[in-house]
């Protein structure tokens, strides 16, 4: 039996809802069933994950799945385990709830054999995560200007050099050059891996014609929680890679800073009051003014409102995230040196 030409890994965590989806979508890829194999690493799910991908395996036995058991329970460990444990000569990187079109994986190989770049994927369509007006406005929101800013893996339209692609595809030779990905960055370990290709003379290439579609946060705090997360670990990675800072990342510090200081001048200074309302009204105005086109193109009314809210949840807690672990670095600096 010859071994499989792509191993297809999916680091997984509670993903009962969306792995059957993953699963099929990956079953009916335009490669050859027999070309492919997935390497599921499982962050010991509470819920039915586990039934749900054994129950696939037994009424799919053509495909091969392993499922792994990652103990460490972080992103970049999972896909490092997964690649310990995948044997093909490509590896396409998927998530438990993004379902990639039938023929991602075959164009991402095309690409990486026509040497378009070291490592390739396409460009995310972003779905609800829930049923409602709010998860429908979360995920306009995330691939709004205002809100992604010039993130090309969800706004693409032309094939393009980008500096980090969201579910990439490389050779396994690519991992024995630059290393595996870094396990003391639970967030951003994509964005490193990336810089790293970059450092070593790779380009990183993203085609809008290889699409996938991926679930969004269904409510407003869970996506405070991911965006501060992301916000967090991008200092950490910064002190080791600088010079990777986009604009449209340091824009939410920026944003958070300001806003935090007028707010603390507007207590005994009337005119920081007034500069900070004009501030505040200024910003939720270019916001909805921002909104009224998606929200007519989708005839979704509600996310004139909804939009907003989500963008500057992403702004605030992004750039919250950034400053507290900041603040967390000095502190612990200043407890060093007593």
């Amino acid at each position: 039996m010859k071994s499989p030409l792509v191993s297809v890994i999916i680091p997984c965590y509670n993903e009962e809802a969306t792995i059957g989806g993953v699963l099929d979508a990956i079953h009916h890829q335009t490669l050859p069933v027999t070309d492919l194999e997935v390497v599921i690493a499982d962050g010991r799910s509470t819920d039915h994950t586990r039934e749900k991908i054994a129950e696939f395996q037994k009424t799919h036995p053509e495909l091969s799945i392993k499922v792994v058991e990652n103990i460490k329970r972080i992103i970049p460990a999972a896909l490092n385990l997964a690649i310990e444990n995948a044997v093909g000569e490509y590896i396409v990187r998927m998530d438990g709830h993004t379902i990639p079109a039938a023929d991602y994986i075959e164009k991402c190989i095309l690409a990486l054999k026509a040497e378009k770049g070291e490592n390739v994927g396409g460009v995310l369509e972003v779905k609800p995560g829930r049923n409602n007006w709010i998860a429908r406005s979360i995920a306009m929101a995330a691939v709004h200007p205002l809100g992604v800013g010039d993130a090309l893996y969800r706004r693409a339209t032309v094939a393009i050099e980008a500096d980090t692609v969201a579910f990439g595809s490389f050779r396994r030779s690519l991992v024995e050059k630059i290393g595996k990905f870094d396990e003391t960055l639970p967030v951003n370990e994509d964005y490193e891996f990336n810089a790293r290709i970059r450092a070593s003379g790779g380009k990183i290439w993203i085609d809008p014609s290889i699409k996938a579609a991926y679930y969004s946060r269904p409510d407003l705090k869970s996506l405070s929680r991911q965006y501060f997360s992301y916000g967090y670990w991008k200092f950490k990675m910064l002190q080791r890679y600088p010079g990777t800072i986009r604009w449209r990342q340091a824009l939410p510090p920026i944003f958070v800073f300001g806003i935090l200081m007028l707010l603390l001048l507007s207590i005994f200074w009337n005119l920081a009051r007034l500069v900070f309302t004009a501030a505040i009204i200024s910003y939720f105005v270019i916001l909805t003014v921002g909104s009224i086109k998606p929200a007519i193109k989708t005839r979704q009314p509600m996310s004139v409102i909804g939009i907003p809210l989500a963008i500057a949840t992403m702004h605030v807690s992004w750039g919250s995230g950034f400053w507290w672990s900041l603040l967390k670095r000095v502190f612990t600096e200043k407890q060093n040196e007593r």
